[in-house]
């Protein structure tokens, strides 16, 4: 099985925004779009607007370890972006790993085991 890569550059970040489908819930916004590649890219993008850096590293290290896990029940071939809300500020590892499942599931990239 191939892994995900992360999603580095402001160009990648940008194609994605402007002709990628969004969903969006109470603390995530997930952006996705096809690319040529047979693995996921997965980008994270928190505001200053959420918190101080240490709010917002938790809140990435929560996204990114919850994703990991779940990893082989999403589709490959996309780059996916998750942009963290306001409200997700004093969230749980619980309700991060909802949250990512039910965006998963709106954009029908999520296939339960």
């Amino acid at each position: 099985m191939l892994y995900s890569e992360s999603l580095k550059k402001n160009k990648d970040f940008q194609v994605v925004y402007h002709t990628g489908k969004s969903y969006a819930n109470k603390y995530l916004v997930m952006y996705i779009k096809e690319n040529s590649i047979c693995r996921n890219r997965l980008g994270i993008s928190v505001s200053k607007k959420v918190g101080n850096s240490v709010v917002r590293h938790r809140l990435t290290r929560l996204i990114r370890e919850n994703y990991r896990l779940q990893e082989e029940n999403f589709l490959c071939g996309y780059d996916i972006i998750v942009v963290v809300r306001v409200n997700a500020r004093n969230s749980t590892f619980a309700d991060m790993k909802s949250a990512l499942i039910h965006l998963g599931r709106l954009h029908k990239i999520y296939k339960r085991m």
